[in-house]
């Protein structure tokens, strides 16, 4: 069983959003976080949307297959030329295997079972989807029960400034439902207020 939950708070002084994330079931779990660069929410949005179409259309073994994912990184890309640039973290969850890909620096972290918290992205990773030249980045590793995945658009991240203090709020939220860690992120992030969008998805295997 797994449990996914996500929020998002646009900048101080605005309504409108320019991060975006999905969490979907179809064909299996799955999850993404974008984070456009101007034009609110418009290349976010659009890279998800374009994902999710190629996804559905995916063979359980092209989804397995990290050179699928590099794929849809650069068709993503391609499709995004002439909008706003976007980051992109996807991944999906076959039955305790994790599977993914990112471009740009929206960041992926694990919280282990023995309450060790891992980077699993490079943040050094500028290439944003719509640029023209996007890299994929592979994203891969098996999850035990009870372990977390947090996906984070850097407004989430920055803040908070050391892994320490995230680590801290995660385990800080753990006690209440799950679906308050990721809100629970997000507000300790924007305590000194929000200069960027921040978006944060969460996930417990819990078998």
């Amino acid at each position: 069983m797994i449990e996914w939950y996500g929020g998002s708070r646009p900048q101080d002084g605005r309504s409108l959003n320019e991060d975006a994330y999905l969490i979907g079931r179809d064909p299996i779990a799955h999850a993404v976080v974008c984070d456009g660069a101007g034009n609110a929410q418009r290349s976010a949005k659009r890279a998800i949307r374009f994902f999710e179409k190629l996804f559905k259309q995916a063979t359980l073994d092209e989804i397995r297959n990290g050179d699928t994912w590099a794929k849809w990184i650069k068709l993503m890309d391609s499709h995004l030329l002439g909008f706003s640039e976007s980051t992109f973290i996807g991944v999906a969850l076959i039955e305790n295997t994790l599977v993914g890909a990112y471009a740009g620096d929206s960041r992926a972290y694990l919280l282990d079972t023995n309450g060790h918290l891992r980077l699993l992205t490079d943040s050094m990773n500028k290439s944003r989807v719509g640029s023209g030249m996007a890299q994929a980045a592979p994203l891969s590793l098996t999850l035990q029960p009870r372990d977390i995945l947090l996906l984070m658009s850097d407004g989430a991240w920055t803040p908070l400034g050391s892994d320490y203090m995230l680590h801290r709020t995660i385990v800080r939220e753990l006690p209440k439902h799950f679906s308050e860690v990721p809100l629970g992120i997000l507000e300790a992030a924007g305590h000194a207020g929000r200069a960027d969008d921040m978006t944060v998805v969460a996930l417990r295997l819990t078998y």
